[in-house]
């Protein structure tokens, strides 16, 4: 939302425990109101990929492009035989008019899956309440003031895990800081993502794990962390901060932007905007104003976690 709630839950532990509760063995399915049980028969089923969204119309592209390369592979999966992307705002479509869709086109089943960096407040309580699954009265409120609509589905919704529970976001910056890298031991990575006032102390669990790893695996020097959402108030600042502390003890700073997609707010805006600020940048500076996506391992998760979802749904047995 415009406030960012951000991605986190109220402690790990918690988080983890409620996405168990979302998506436990039986798919997290979601009785429909028109009172199908489980394992009827004539089960039609589709996948909805949803993102955040943003203004920008190349993070759009990129969303999108990612669905057209996993399209074939997904409707090969037996009884999927549709996916689509929806954003939760600042773009169409819409979580709402998508579920809408597939409403309209006899869908009894669908698979969500988040395409957000880590589970948080968006997977466990907005996603959640925009489809039916919660009945959060602040949250139905500030959607409400935010213009983004609830849309209960006829069909049945089982919502998957978000992306941190794999090791690709760690691969993906290996790779991403290898492809810049002249000398890893003279080198030290800054990682920059989105943050988070309220759950920082997750947000800095989920980067030291990604940061100690791509150091240990990609023998560089070390790492440092920056924010570039509001808890940095939208600056460069941080990320110009984090650049100088490596730079202190290393040779050359490489800039990896833990961002889903791209936006030329975050990754030319204040991430490029920090990266400008520091002495001798074009020397000691290596940046690419890059994305997570587009990612092949990410692909693969996508059609593993349909296969799993779709093989759940397949075998789920009516109820009595």
């Amino acid at each position: 939302m415009n406030t960012m709630r951000n991605y986190f839950g109220i402690s790990l532990s918690m988080g983890l425990l409620a996405l168990i509760c979302l998506t436990a063995c039986d798919s997290g399915e979601h009785q429909s109101p028109n009172g199908k049980a489980d394992g009827d028969e004539s089960r039609k089923t589709a996948l909805l990929l949803i993102n955040h969204g943003s203004r920008s119309g190349e993070w759009k592209r990129q969303l999108l492009e990612l669905e057209r390369r996993v399209s074939s592979r997904i409707t090969a999966i037996e009884s999927i035989d549709t996916l689509a992307t929806a954003f939760m705002e600042h773009a169409e479509p819409s979580i709402a008019s998508s579920l809408r869709n597939l409403d309209r086109n006899g869908y009894t089943d669908v698979i969500v899956i988040p395409v957000f960096l880590s589970a948080g407040t968006h997977v466990f309580d907005d996603i959640p309440t925009i489809i039916g699954r919660k009945e959060n009265p602040a949250t139905i409120e500030e959607m409400k003031l935010e213009g983004i609509e609830r849309y209960v589905p006829a069909a049945r919704t089982h919502l998957a895990q978000p992306l941190d529970f794999s090791d690709l976001i760690g691969n993906n910056v290996l790779r991403r800081a290898q492809s810049l890298s002249r000398n890893p031991a003279e080198e030290g990575l800054v990682l920059v993502g989105y943050g988070s006032s309220e759950f920082g102390n997750i947000w800095e669990e989920l980067f030291a794990k990604t940061g100690r790893e791509a150091v240990r695996k990609g023998k560089f020097g070390g790492y440092a962390t920056a924010w570039c959402g509001h808890v940095a108030h939208y600056s460069p600042d941080s990320t110009a901060s984090a650049i100088r502390r490596i730079l202190k003890n290393h040779e050359r700073a490489i800039v990896i932007p833990l961002l889903v997609s791209f936006s030329e707010q975050f990754q030319i805006e204040i991430i490029g905007g920090g990266v400008a600020s520091v002495d001798d940048n074009q020397e000691k500076v290596r940046y690419r104003p890059d994305a997570i996506l587009p990612d092949e391992e990410l692909e693969r998760w996508i059609v593993k976690t349909a296969e799993m979802h779709a093989t759940a749904i397949r075998s789920a047995k009516p109820r009595q």
